[in-house]
């Protein structure tokens, strides 16, 4: 019933396709009503959970597609492809985009982990890779409702919106993605805070023996734990970061050299040429005719 619920108020919010704020930080709706093939984006922390219709993402070659069952869950900054290639009128997507906070999210986890409460990691479980899907539980459901509803009044969601937000955090370290998020946000998670760092400092120069240094590992131990987290070497997720977030800004507006010097890069001739290395055609070919769905995840 509370997805229903959620559903009903995600439509009556929306009246055009992309994004609509809430009032609550961090959390903005969101409706699609026509395909939208995988295109480059860069998926900051988030949780993207959908109630009608279907998104894909697409990680260092692995699809995911997640719809009313599942929820996507991303702690940390990661390059993909996105999309909404079945969103259609007949078939409109709808669905919801909440920012994870660091802090809450790591106070969380060190305050359950203090009481106790650990998930336990199975033996020949996969390591963390980026990105996951996890089930709908009724305490994700609830918690999004009650969280959602709170834009209806602007007192209520000045009051209460940082506890509802807490709650829903809550609800995804103890649902099926909590293992995962746990990992990422438990103390001395290493690899999350060089992610972080990374995404928020693209336009300066970035070495692995410095994002080594920082994780406080060797450079041979980095990389084989950064692969295990991300799927992928560390230059190739750092050429990837920028390459999405340029891709992003050209197809938002902003000029190739512009886009280029914004991430990053010195000579646009080098980001030209690695530009068409990874997507196949020329900065300035590719954006013709691109959109980025909704301009997140």
């Amino acid at each position: 019933m509370s997805k229903e619920q959620i559903r009903q108020l995600i439509e009556s919010r929306t009246d055009q396709d992309g994004l609509t704020e809430t009032g609550i930080k961090g959390v903005r709706l969101f409706r699609a009503t026509q395909a939208i093939p995988c295109a480059p984006a860069v998926y900051e922390p988030s949780v993207v959970a959908i109630v009608s219709g279907a998104k894909e993402a697409v990680l260092d070659g692995e699809r995911h597609v997640y719809d009313s069952s599942h929820y996507l869950c991303c702690p940390m900054s990661m390059p993909v492809q996105a999309g909404t290639p079945t969103a259609s009128p007949d078939n409109p997507l709808f669905g919801v985009y909440v920012s994870l906070d660091q802090r809450v999210m790591t106070e969380l986890t060190l305050e359950m982990d203090n009481l106790g409460d650990y998930v336990p990691i199975g033996k020949g479980s996969l390591p963390a890779q980026g990105i996951r899907l996890a089930y709908w539980d009724d305490a994700f459901s609830d918690a999004l409702l009650r969280l959602l509803q709170l834009g209806q009044n602007e007192t209520d969601t000045a009051v209460l919106g940082d506890a509802r937000l807490r709650e829903l955090s809550f609800a995804i370290l103890k649902g099926e993605a909590g293992s995962f998020a746990r990992r990422a946000y438990g103390a001395g998670n290493a690899i999350a805070r060089s992610i972080a760092h990374v995404s928020s400092h693209l336009d300066a120069p970035i070495s692995i023996d410095d994002m080594a240094t920082r994780a406080g590992m060797s450079r041979a131990v980095f990389h084989r734990k950064f692969k295990q987290v991300t799927t992928m070497a560390p230059i190739q997720f750092v050429k990837s970061m920028r390459l999405n977030n340029a891709a992003m800004k050209i197809a938002g507006g902003m000029t190739v050299n512009e886009a280029a010097i914004d991430v990053g890069y010195v000579s646009p001739s080098q980001f030209s040429r690695e530009f068409k290395r990874m997507y196949g055609q020329s900065p300035r070919r590719w954006s013709d005719g691109q959109q980025v769905a909704f301009g997140v995840a």
